[in-house]
């Protein structure tokens, strides 16, 4: 298995593009506007995109994608996400207010669109590249995913804040090779990293306490203009852990 980065940034600005992450050829992972440097030889490839969550840092790009591709392909794109993700993409984006709702078009019976829901737990088998649902704690539902070639595991936290259940499920992964996790903000932010559930450099310290797992560490969703600050943070306060920024367009392989 093999997964790039084609966006890993908490925002926009410069060459910053917001989450997603290519697995092989033909699975996304979110939706960032990452998504928009692919060609549209790559796109087409893309016949399943997973979903942590339903925020627009991390699916913007899903409408414009169904909308390139879609009639171009013989099957329909399928979305992977949790039960009320399906719900707020439905209510809110393909609702033909927002956006047309590609579940019926070109038909409902011919889509361009479909969805799989999954649930906390599950382990969803791609030709033999098994990709298990873990819980994550965000403003909104949200999952992380653990990628699993056999050979070695990569987790993907997604969007989380303290999140001990998290720790349960990896700390049971005997491949663990990487481990990509946020940490949104910088230390004099903290208040605003609790009310929005996402992470601090002093918080990822304590939520990587919890890991019995020896593991290459790689923190993502910087904020634009905070970047460098928080990371210095994230070093001084995780060095144990030896954590490194994720960048745009690297590529793990496992």
């Amino acid at each position: 298995m093999q997964i790039r980065i084609l966006g890993c940034s908490g925002g926009i600005g410069g060459n910053l593009r917001t989450t997603s992450m290519l697995l092989d050829n033909d699975v996304l992972v979110d939706a960032g506007t990452g998504v928009g440097d692919l060609t549209i030889t790559e796109l087409l490839k893309i016949d399943h995109v997973f979903l942590t969550h339903s925020h627009l840092d991390h699916i913007t790009s899903l409408p414009f994608l169904v909308d390139t591709v879609g009639p171009m392909r013989e099957m329909p794109v399928t979305v992977h996400c949790a039960e009320a993700t399906r719900k707020i993409l439905q209510e809110h984006i393909f609702n033909w207010k927002v956006w047309p709702d590609f579940t019926e078009i070109p038909s409902k019976s011919s889509p361009c669109l479909r969805y799989s829901t999954f649930s906390i737990g599950d382990v969803i088998d791609l030709d033999g590249r098994k990709i298990k649902i873990l819980p994550a704690n965000h403003v909104v539902p949200a999952v992380g995913f653990q990628f699993d070639s056999g050979e070695a595991s990569l987790v993907f936290t997604g969007d989380t804040t303290v999140n001990d259940a998290l720790w349960t499920e990896v700390n049971k992964i005997v491949n663990l090779r990487y481990l990509i996790i946020e940490t949104a903000f910088p230390n004099m932010e903290k208040e605003l990293a609790i009310a929005s559930k996402h992470l601090c450099p002093s918080m990822l310290a304590e939520e990587l306490a919890k890991l019995q797992r020896s593991t290459r560490v790689f923190v993502t969703h910087l904020k634009p203009g905070a970047g460098t600050l928080t990371m210095q943070e994230v070093e001084e306060c995780a060095e144990r852990y030896n954590p490194r920024m994720l960048s745009n367009g690297q590529v793990f392989k496992f």
